[in-house]
């Protein structure tokens, strides 16, 4: 009788309460629960820093743009550098480079992981390469060993978008700590929401004080918001051409944006935070479900498999028609969505084949093949803790049905 969504949030009366707490203190901007979520977030990941934004779209944009920053002297991204990624994905990991005036390269991805095929990463390389920003796809970790060795060898800047990620690891290691920064993405359809909400993971210091100031209008002071002469000498700095004593806390370093959140979100995801582990188990739980159910239609669908080494904390589970399969894509999931079935395609599929990104200067390491196949033949079924054994009884049930009713 109802709707079986794709995703969703997962809230009980304690995070209506927290977020209820946080409105009684009367401070809707960023304060004393933001900075408990900054810790035990950055606590949670085994991360140095955290910092909040107001989405993960945002938390790329702000990762991307710290590298951009001129104290980072000759490894600062400048436009017209090269950045490393794969085509197949979604749009906002790669949008802040195109909008900085970066050259994208793009890279095909692996079936049936659908990760970055790292045998091409140095084929990709030139002089003016900078940086490598992918994603962990689906929750499932690109190959991290051989993404830092290469990054190690031609010092490269790696950003991690483990937006769909959360709580995955590689080699024993949760991923967003490997990066030089990290992204994070607390929309309801993550692994523990916040409503709109994202953090930046950062390990270096240099780089967290330039990435608050991106954050936080561009400014070069760091003074916490409501707070005034942290560093003790406000009216006593001369930076750039303005007067000497001028006003740190009106001092601009950087070109910057105002990406902060709300106390009231940032207390929801606190309490959601406590019951984090308890969402990715329950979403391995049903992603191990589903491959075992999908293991007789195994004639018909590529079932999705996770990167050597890792443990994935799925976001959810991909299936890919075969070539030569009766099945169509398009209608098997028009026939789903109207039996009250969710579905999603990976996000933009092949990008280059998106109207806004076919005129965009960029290169390529082949003819993205498999981001064809993927655009044209894949789509992937929810795995979120709202679901369980029954839902997936009904959706096999249903999908053998038009299965039965097309050969």
């Amino acid at each position: 009788m109802d709707y079986i969504p794709v995703s969703g949030k997962v809230i009980d009366e304690d995070d209506v309460l927290w977020g209820i707490e946080s409105m009684m203190d009367a401070w809707f901007t960023a304060g004393r629960f933001s900075d408990k979520f900054e810790k035990e977030l950055a606590k949670y990941f085994g991360s140095r820093f955290s910092l909040l934004v107001n989405s993960g779209s945002s938390a790329n944009l702000l990762a991307f743009y710290a590298l951009t920053s001129p104290k980072l002297g000759d490894r600062a991204i400048r436009p017209g550098d090269e950045v490393i990624t794969v085509a197949a994905g979604f749009p906002t990991t790669i949008n802040p480079l195109i909008q900085f005036g970066c050259v994208p390269v793009f890279i095909d991805v692996d079936i049936p992981t659908y990760n970055i095929k790292v045998e091409d990463i140095e084929k990709a390389i030139s002089p003016k390469t900078k940086a490598i920003m992918i994603a962990h796809a689906l929750g499932n970790p690109f190959n991290l060993k051989v993404v830092m060795e290469i990054a190690k060898k031609y010092n490269l800047w790696i950003v991690e978008d483990d937006c769909d990620s959360l709580g995955a690891k590689y080699n024993g290691k949760k991923t967003g700590t490997f990066g030089d920064l990290a992204t994070v993405s607390f929309y309801p359809a993550h692994h523990i929401t916040m409503g709109e909400g994202g953090a930046v993971l950062i390990n270096n210091a240099e780089l967290k004080k330039i990435t608050e100031s991106f954050r936080d209008w561009g400014r070069d002071c760091w003074c916490a918001t409501g707070c005034d002469n942290t560093c003790g000498k406000r009216y006593e700095w001369q930076l750039g051409q303005l007067p000497e004593g001028y006003d740190h806390k009106y001092t601009y370093s950087h070109i910057g944006f105002n990406l902060k959140v709300t106390d009231m979100q940032a207390a929801i995801g606190l309490s959601q935070l406590t019951k984090a582990d308890t969402f990715v188990t329950a979403r391995k739980k049903n992603h191990a479900l589903l491959s075992s159910m999908f293991k007789e239609l195994e004639e018909h669908f590529i079932l999705p498999e996770a990167t050597e080494n890792s443990e994935p904390s799925w976001f959810g589970f991909m299936l890919t028609v075969r070539k030569g399969s009766p099945i169509n894509r398009n209608k098997l999931v028009a026939y789903l969505e109207q039996n009250k079935i969710g579905t999603r395609l990976f996000f933009g599929g092949n990008m280059l084949r998106q109207p806004a990104y076919t005129h965009i200067t960029h290169r390529k390491i082949d003819e993205l093949p498999n981001s064809d196949i993927i655009m044209n033949h894949s789509f992937w079924l929810g795995v979120w803790p709202g679901l369980n054994e029954s839902h997936y009884q009904y959706i096999l049930e249903i999908l053998k049905g038009f299965m039965k009713s097309n050969q």
